[in-house]
């Protein structure tokens, strides 16, 4: 949606050029010259959000960069569908198709956004769910793209997403429901396939995840979901069933919603249908509000102190505004909510993280290497749900800090050492590591929500992710912070 790639670092490089011309100047000149810099900044502020699309043969086709933070940045396709492609091409009055695997070729910026979901009706990307600006363990072959077609109905088009509304129970006559497993190499895995109107049948597997599989893997007695699998590894069979969405902690299927029975439209890939893998043994990581709560305060931090932490994006966006355009950035300051963040594994399994140790990322500066991109994320958000303030941890030290009597600590990170939570051991996040806060220099005072979440999008499995989130009451001045009332739920 904008003519240049390079525009955004143009002006703030020249607004830093500007900046030093003006040291040996007359006041005059120097106003002069502040009210054509904050012309400049203002019209960056225009760019925030906007798109482009690079790479493809016309301009209503390519890969998606979205400009945030004064620079352009690229969008991963993990979780990237139809819905979120049509976000992108209402601004050409078109619906979008997504497009995954860098298809017009490699991202040639930073990953901005990574796990983006859209219902389709937003106004902008950044309006969907996402891990965060910034937070992304995405390859450059894993670009996000779009192609914008004529929309040649005049309903709604067909990638909007319309949101369960149905419990499955009410739809169907539970006595003659019934639901299997099929096609797989033992009796706790393979596709999902149910009994209705005397036929059995596939489930859609568009939005398909660990929360879905759990149900199932209940309903059916075989304990926990390992995987929730999108394929046809295990054969497909007609789909009569969509939509289906579920909250993780239900006993059964019936207690989930749905979209459609019967002739059903399933957006995705031809063939494919929602698939499980259950176990009896998974970790299961249990957030520790109490001491969310005994340890939250205020610090207000030089720049100069968080160099480290802004290279993870553990900052707001103004100090990278900041950090651009002022020479002597490095002694404003910066007001931190930090607070500690305890995790036992109350479960029956390791929690270990979802890569390869040999596809962890070092990060040179903290010196660590990175398991998991996202381990925790913290948010602040207004009476309106809005977010107002954002954090995230990366799990750069993923390990057995503390553990019950009896329990010998097995994982460490030091020299590169294995990374994971051992049965009955702690991950703590003390508060005086770097980023384990919230950046909340631009929050006016006043009461809020504080959310902290861990393993927020379910890349690892886990028995339970109703005890991964603590929502606590945030009560903000000039001079102190709050934090009690927290409760658990799902992230």
């Amino acid at each position: 949606m904008v003519k240049d790639s390079m525009y955004g670092r143009v002006i703030i490089m020249f607004i830093q050029f500007v900046v030093i011309l003006s040291r040996d100047v007359s006041e005059s000149e120097r106003g002069t010259r502040a009210a054509f810099i904050q012309r400049l900044l203002n019209k960056q502020k225009i760019l925030e959000g906007r798109f482009k699309l690079l790479g493809g043969s016309n301009i209503f086709e390519g890969n998606v960069y979205i400009y945030h933070a004064g620079r352009w940045g690229a969008v991963c396709d993990d979780s990237w569908d139809d819905a979120a492609a049509h976000v992108v091409c209402r601004a050409f009055n078109k619906t979008g198709v997504a497009t995954h695997g860098s298809q017009f070729g490699e991202a040639n910026e930073k990953y901005w956004m990574d796990d983006v979901v859209c219902e389709g009706n937003e106004k902008s990307l950044s309006q969907c769910i996402f891990s965060g600006w910034g937070t992304s363990d995405c390859e450059p072959s894993e670009a996000a793209g779009v192609v914008c077609k004529d929309n040649l109905e005049n309903s709604i088009p067909s990638n909007i997403k319309r949101k369960p509304n149905k419990l499955i129970h009410e739809a169907v006559n539970v006595r003659s429901f019934s639901l299997r497993l099929v096609g797989g190499r033992s009796p706790n895995e393979g596709r999902i396939e149910i009994y209705h109107n005397g036929i059995w049948g596939s489930i859609c597997p568009d939005g398909w995840t660990l929360y879905e599989a759990s149900a199932i893997c209940h309903h059916l007695a075989l304990g926990f979901a390992e995987q929730a699998l999108q394929t046809n590894y295990f054969g497909s069979s007609k789909i009569i069933l969509s939509g289906v969405q579920c909250e993780g902690n239900e006993t059964n299927l019936f207690m989930c919603k749905h979209k459609d029975f019967g002739d059903v439209v399933c957006p995705g890939e031809s063939g494919h249908v929602a698939a499980v893998v259950c176990t009896r043994y998974l970790a299961d990581l249990y957030l520790d509000a109490s001491t969310i709560e005994r340890t939250s305060h205020l610090q207000d931090v030089p720049m100069f102190q968080l160099q480290c932490a802004m290279e993870e994006n553990c900052l707001s966006k103004s100090a990278y505004e900041i950090q651009k355009t002022n020479p002597n950035w490095q002694f404003e300051t910066r007001r931190l909510l930090r607070f500690t963040a305890s995790s036992l594994n109350i479960g029956n399994a390791e929690f270990r993280p979802y890569l390869p140790k040999h596809l962890w990322q070092w990060h040179l500066c903290h010196m660590h290497y990175h398991s998991m991109e996202v381990f925790a994320t913290f948010d602040i958000l207004d009476v309106n749900g809005k977010r107002v303030a954002e954090g995230h941890k990366a799990s750069f030290c993923l390990e057995d800090n503390t553990c019950l009597p009896g329990v010998e600590r097995k994982y460490s990170c030091k020299n590169y050492g294995d990374q994971g939570v051992s049965v009955n051991c702690s991950d703590v996040y003390q508060y005086n590591i770097d980023c384990q806060w919230v950046d909340v220099t631009d929050v006016e005072p006043g009461d809020y929500t504080f959310k902290v979440a861990i393993n927020p999008h379910a890349r690892v499995a886990e028995q339970s992710f109703h005890n991964n989130a603590a929502l606590c009451v945030l009560r903000l001045t000039n001079s102190y912070a709050y934090v009690h009332g927290c409760t658990m739920q799902r992230p």
